[in-house]
């Protein structure tokens, strides 16, 4: 994961145009994206920073107004 965020941020590209840069039709990679997707991973993983950052923002506006 490190090296594919890294990949993102230096190369300004969209993380689907790398994704396709390196993964073939019938391929075990895509497969295995195929089936994340399939499981809703995307929306799981968005929900997941989502609900983060708003505990985040409650825990510093809990300490800010001590």
């Amino acid at each position: 994961m490190y090296g594919a965020s890294r990949m993102v941020l230096e190369s300004n590209s969209h993380p689907a145009l790398l994704k396709d840069m390196v993964t073939t039709p019938a391929g075990c990679t895509i497969d295995g994206l195929m089936e994340l997707e399939e499981g809703k991973i995307r929306v799981t993983l968005i929900k997941a920073v989502v609900k983060a950052a708003d505990r985040a923002r409650e825990l510093v506006n809990t300490q800010t107004s001590k």
